[in-house]
């Protein structure tokens, strides 16, 4: 066994090097990263810090997003024996500057948004981008297989400091050592070795790891638990249902690594498509009728919704908060494995987990070998064993637990870090961590989650009611999208107080009749509810979601302020600032406030309903795309994109988020993105066909003559190809005087709407009609590789699919005037290709077409060889974090500088 993490790295590192580590999203693009390449990252890191003369036991901060270069920061780091103090990518810069300060960081690695945001404020920290880990190509840190600057290291060590994000208190550092995660590591790492001879049937077992990689249990499922499986983890920010479930089947993953939020949403927008279509009765019998059957059964049974995740899925893993009985319910009915684990950022995270194969339904599983758990009188879960930290960080060195001082009274020989002290530097005398978590063990040893010690409501009798089994009840109410149980003191005493966010779009301008929705589902939850269990104050929360955590937990707190303040009829006219201790506005538009804030980066005061969010607000047409996104992630809601172009005002979007915009137009287009066409088989084709049928068609046109070729000397691509636009035989002059190996590997952006007319003929066209359409749609697609960039909506998944183009290896052609020139003239180049561009993050090649309008404004429909010109300009590389609109104007200069 490993006796540091450095070691664990290198062993396990090095004997799966060549198998794929991480796949991630970067704008539209996806990377993947081996690991034998993380090793070569993380070395190259370990001997930057090196040079920088940062030595064993300093510390250096890691904030940013989950990604590869993440991880070789913490290994590089583990290696030279330096703490490493994990940031939430969510965190705000004075809190990510305060602990740097508190912790004396030699170093702040970070992604270039955040370092942006910190310019001013941590300039006595040395920086380093996030970004530019992957480049240390100095060639005096260039890592060598059997030399990684690896220092000393034992159990005892401090790895990092992780500083919790609680929601009910002030965050602490806790401090970690190598031996507090190898101590987790080992009873994971003997269960896995019994499944190794089946899991080559799957390899490799790939897991989309939602949690952040600055929490502890996102660390297991993405730095510590893959490497024993050779397997690969999948990074992704986006939180929307859809965008998750396209990317479990897209990359074919097996497991879901989330908080119970995250399987919440899913359920609900299973739930809500199968509304859309009509099959709910249908859904209840089949849902039904599966409580006893075989999971193989229900994977038939419930085969339409698999195919939407994709046949390799199988398991979630859900950790940060219990997971409701009726969501776990609802998974496992559909033939999927809920897996819940349970522990602490003070006990490195796991105590105790199901067993995959073995569920403990409604538990959080059965305690980890290692660890020792008991209850105390009052319910409070104590735990033990080489998991659990040494203490808090505080100031210069980590604060002692009274077990330090009691250890050290007894043998004045032995120090606290010495490793024969290890196992007893713990919370009591008798070496047991007080979790502060009420929970029951069963017969079989299943540990049960109860709730929080100091949320549990006191009752005026005297009895303890539990938050959760309330909540639970509420869940199970067609009326309740979420809710949060919290007690109201009242004369000294507690009561509960159900805090509900109501679903569907019915009554919602109807004060009365929310009232009344609202108290028949606690009533109707009541009645499954013991006498004093029972809810006799419920209020409506007033915004579309709860105020969370960066691990999606309610912030019980705030919402607790607030309920108390409507239930005694205080004023909660103030909204949460920084340290979360004020409530919340009553006017249900301040979260929008906030967040179309943070997206322009202008302070917005308060927000009437008929306020316009293009003249009064001011937000361009990439502001409207960039608060699209975050609307979906913060609400995790699936929000229509044709419905979003509609919106006008204020009034509008709150319309929207309540589920009551209406449509605006009668008739929308499915956008259709066929990956098939990028493939060998298709590209073949559309080889022939070029030279078949499009060369002698273009020599008939006129035959273009084609300056600047020199400039794609050495250029291998691919390219964004971005030019003018006359006509519709503009691609075949652009496919004409490319090279061959351009262009036989060039998508093709088209007018989105005409291209899907093709594709989905309106109703009122006749048979042969729509079947002539139709075809006219697969020649397109096969034989030009067009695909849709719709004008109005829909064009992110657009870029999504250029993404994945450019990651096959295509180059892409965009005309970014958006329509003909009707004057000859260049049209203005729309924004989004600013927006394109930086996400791709790949050359762009200008190109400017000559002589054709004149041909098609005189009539004619042929040209003397060389009428036409075709000039190709020098590719152009824009710095990451370019203005997008600054990319737009440059590219038409480049165009009409040619």
């Amino acid at each position: 066994m490993a006796e540091s993490i450095a070691e664990f790295f290198l062993d396990n590192f090095r004997a799966q090097r060549h198998e794929r580590a991480c796949r991630q999203r970067r704008g539209y693009r996806t990377e993947s990263f081996t690991y034998g390449e993380i090793l070569d990252m993380a070395s190259g890191f370990a001997r930057k810090l090196e040079a920088r003369g940062i030595a064993k036991g300093d510390r250096v901060m890691v904030w940013g997003e989950n990604c590869a270069e993440w991880m070789a920061v913490f290994f590089g780091c583990a290696l030279r024996g330096v703490i490493v103090v994990p940031m939430d990518d969510g965190s705000a810069v004075d809190f990510a500057m305060r602990v740097a300060n508190k912790v004396q960081a030699k170093l702040l690695v970070a992604s270039r948004r955040h370092l942006h945001e910190c310019v001013g404020a941590g300039d006595s920290i040395s920086t380093m981008s996030l970004e530019d880990v992957t480049h240390l190509d100095d060639a005096s840190l260039r890592p060598q297989e059997n030399a990684t600057s690896m220092v000393a290291l034992g159990r005892d060590d401090t790895l990092q400091i992780v500083f919790t994000s609680g929601t009910t208190a002030e965050p602490r550092g806790v401090v970690i050592t190598h031996g507090n995660v190898l101590a987790n590591i080992a009873p994971l790492e003997c269960e896995i070795r019994g499944y190794l001879k089946y899991e080559r049937w799957v390899h490799p077992v790939r897991f989309l790891n939602l949690l952040p990689l600055s929490h502890v249990f996102g660390q297991f499922l993405a730095l510590f638990l893959p490497p024993l499986l050779g397997a690969t983890v999948i990074f992704q920010d986006e939180l929307k249902p859809s965008e998750v479930i396209s990317t479990i089947r897209r990359e074919r993953v097996s497991v879901l690594v989330s908080v119970p939020r995250v399987l919440q949403s899913l359920k609900q927008k299973i739930e809500r498509d199968i509304d859309d279509s009509g099959e709910r009765e249908a859904f209840r019998r089949r849902f039904q009728s599966s409580k006893n059957q075989h999971f193989l059964r229900r994977w038939w049974t419930f085969r339409a919704i698999r195919r939407q995740f994709g046949w390799k899925f199988w398991a979630f893993i859900s950790g940060g908060a219990a997971l409701d009985s009726e969501t776990e319910e609802f998974w496992d009915r559909l033939g999927y494995a809920a897996i819940q684990g349970y522990g602490l950022t003070e006990t490195t995270s796991l105590i105790s987990v199901n067993h995959p194969f073995r569920l403990g339904k409604g538990s959080i599983g059965k305690v980890l070998p290692g660890r020792e758990v008991k209850l105390a009188e009052d319910g409070e879960i104590l735990v033990r064993g080489g998991g659990v930290s040494s203490g808090y960080w505080d100031g210069d060195q980590k604060k002692k637990s009274r077990a330090d001082k009691v250890f050290d009274e007894r043998d004045p020989g032995v120090r606290a870090s010495d490793p024969r002290a290890f196992d007893s530097r713990i919370s009591d005398d008798q070496g047991w961590y007080h979790t502060g978590d009420i929970g029951t063990l069963d017969a079989a040893g299943n540990l049960y989650f109860k709730g929080r010690k100091k949320e549990v409501v006191v009752t005026p009798g005297g009895t303890n009611v539990y938050p959760e089994d309330l909540e639970a009840a509420l869940r199970q109410q067609p009326e309740v999208k979420d809710c949060v149980v919290v007690g109201i003191e009242r004369g000294g005493n507690a009561e509960p107080c159900a805090v509900v966010i109501l679903c569907g779009a019915e009554n919602l301008e109807d004060p009365q009749g929310k009232e009344a929705r609202l108290e028949e589902a606690v009533q109707r939850a009541n009645r499954s509810l013991a006498e004093y269990q029972r809810m006799r104050m419920w209020v409506e929360w007033p915004q579309e979601d709860f105020p969370r955590t960066s691990t999606q937990k309610a912030r019980r707190n705030v919402i607790r302020e607030v309920a108390q303040a409507q239930i005694l009829g205080e004023r909660a006219g103030k909204s949460a600032d920084s340290s979360g201790k004020a409530s919340v506005e009553k006017s249900s538009n301040r979260p929008l406030a906030d967040l179309i804030a943070r997206v322009t980066g202008r302070a917005v005061g308060a927000l009437r309903e008929d306020a316009s969010l293009d003249s009064d607000l001011g937000l361009s047409s990439l502001d409207r795309v960039e608060l699209f996104s975050t609307l979906e992630d913060r609400y995790q809601v699936d929000l229509s994109e044709t419905r979003f172009s509609a919106v006008r005002t204020v009034g509008d979007l709150e319309r929207m988020l309540r589920g009551d915009a209406r449509p605006g137009a009668a008739y929308h287009y499915h956008y259709h993105y066929p990956s098939w066409v990028l493939g060998w088989p298709v590209t073949w084709l559309r080889i022939a066909a070029h030279y078949l049928l499009m060369r002698p068609a273009i020599i008939l046109l006129g035959w273009p003559r084609v300056a600047g070729r020199e400039h794609l000397r050495g250029v291998e691509g691919p390219l964004l190809v971005v030019s003018n636009h006359i006509g519709d035989v503009d691609a075949g002059f652009i496919l004409t005087a490319l090279p061959a190996r351009f262009r036989h590997r060039l998508a093709i952006a088209t007018r989105g709407e005409d291209l899907e007319a093709l594709r989905s003929p309106a109703p009122d066209r006749g048979f042969f009609a729509r079947m002539y359409d139709r075809a006219g749609w697969i020649l397109g697609v096969s034989l030009l590789n067009l695909f849709p960039l719709p004008r109005e909506a829909g064009f992110r998944k657009s870029f999504a699919y250029a993404g994945q183009a450019v990651d096959r290896g295509c180059s892409v052609l965009v005309f970014p005037e958006g329509r003909h020139t009707s004057d000859g003239k260049i049209n203005p180049f729309r924004a989004g290709i600013g927006l394109l561009a930086g996400n791709l993050d790949i050359p762009v090649l200008p190109i400017r077409i000559e002589g054709l309008f004149e041909l098609k404004h005189a009539g004619k429909r042929f040209a003397a060889p060389g009428k036409i010109r075709v000039r190709i300009g020098e590719p152009i590389r824009f710095p990451p974090g370019t203005d997008p609109q600054k990319i737009a104007a440059e590219l038409q200069a480049a165009v009409e500088r040619l």
